[in-house]
């Protein structure tokens, strides 16, 4: 069997390796030629699956390392019988605590605390549970729209997307979807954004096409909304840098990039594979994940309020700040050379582990901060 893999997907050569030849490639070099004499293909999203692609080759399998499935042509590839596998909720746990460690930045930097305030969860899924279970532990009121999983499971616990756009904080957590009656492509356009609350602030970690970036740019500029948080873009990654210049954080897509999230990916299509082909092989990469820079942090009796206690603690394992400097630093480039510079930041991303892996030696003095540290995912020692 020949395996076609992007490169850039951690372990993807040893997890595939027992089951044939595996040729590993950059992200651009998946090519039509590349893949076509290939029996499976392991992509991440970037590499966009429709026909030309496909054309006069044998690709039985299409395992993509990601959560979303809007890169690919689903209905093309059922009419060729390629069976087609992505990773959902692989990343839950990275994006929540991006969006922990989002929310507290913007906090700090604007001089505010969170507990008390209120934010609406856009989308309820494995990701958007997460963030909402997260935000209750640091004292925020959460509002969760999902019109889908409100229709299926009664209304009971949910609300209009009008009603969540009164929130202080509003996250994205849904697919790009661009028909139906759940359609999100620019599902926050101009009209959107100007029914929410004014002052408050936008954070979008889903896909950049959920978002009118004009319009975005238009209520940052004219002062409706007070900031946005933004990990993904409209047109990546040749991204509009006047609305990454106004945004108050700005990432590369990388929200789901802990070392945790990639290797869940891994397992998931790995496993996707293996049924199809009626293959197994043991494989576990535990051993070969990089150690996590912090493993233990004290937390004593210091006076400082708890809302600052937790940004330092999650500053100390995860400083989102570095991901924004690094996107900044592409405003500086020649216009030609941004889009490359974009798909660097995600293809070299450093190393991140999550929470899980970090022990809180809790001082007794601080115990009103055990609920919030755990619900961040910290180990309570």
């Amino acid at each position: 069997m020949k395996i076609v893999v992007d490169k850039n997907i951690p372990f993807v050569e040893k997890a595939f390796a027992p089951f044939g030849d595996v040729t590993a490639l950059a992200t651009t070099a998946i090519t039509p030629d590349a893949v076509r004499d290939a029996d499976a293909l392991i992509i991440r999203s970037e590499t966009k699956v429709a026909p030309a692609l496909l054309e006069g080759g044998r690709i039985a399998f299409i395992g993509s390392a990601s959560i979303g499935t809007d890169h690919a042509d689903l209905d093309e590839l059922s009419d060729r019988g390629i069976v087609f596998a992505n990773a959902p909720g692989c990343n839950a746990d990275s994006v929540k605590e991006y969006v922990a460690a989002a929310l507290l930045h913007a906090a700090g930097a604007l001089g505010f605390a969170l507990r008390g305030r209120t934010l609406g969860v856009v989308g309820a899924g494995s990701v958007g549970r997460k963030v909402a279970d997260m935000a209750v532990g640091l004292g925020l009121r959460v509002l969760l729209n999902d019109p889908p999983r409100a229709r299926d499971e009664g209304p009971a616990g949910f609300v209009s997307l009008d009603d969540a756009l009164e929130a202080d904080f509003v996250t994205l957590h849904v697919p790009l979807t661009r028909s139906g009656e759940d359609a999100t492509y620019r599902l926050f356009d101009a009209g959107r954004i100007a029914r929410m609350k004014k002052g408050s602030i936008l954070l979008n970690a889903s896909r950049g096409a959920v978002v009118d970036s004009k319009a975005l740019l238009r209520a940052l500029t004219g002062g409706h909304l007070a900031a946005a948080l933004l990990d993904v873009w409209e047109g990546e990654p040749d991204i509009d840098y006047g609305l990454q210049a106004r945004v108050l954080l700005g990432t590369a897509h990388v929200a789901g990039y802990s070392m945790e999230g990639k290797t869940n990916a891994v397992r998931q299509i790995r496993a996707a594979f293996c049924r199809h082909f009626g293959v197994d092989a043991p494989w576990d990469p535990a051993s070969e994940l990089p150690p996590p820079p912090v493993r233990e942090l004290a937390v004593g009796s210091d006076p400082l309020p708890g809302e600052d206690v937790l940004r330092r603690t999650v500053s100390a394992c995860y400083d989102i700040r570095i991901d924004d400097d690094l996107l900044r630093r592409g405003a500086a480039l020649p216009a030609e050379k941004r889009a490359d510079y974009f798909r660097g930041l995600r293809a070299n991303y450093r190393p991140r582990r999550e929470f899980s892996n970090v022990t809180i030696r809790l001082s007794p003095a601080r115990s009103d901060l055990r609920g919030p540290l755990s619900a961040l995912g910290f180990k309570i020692g």
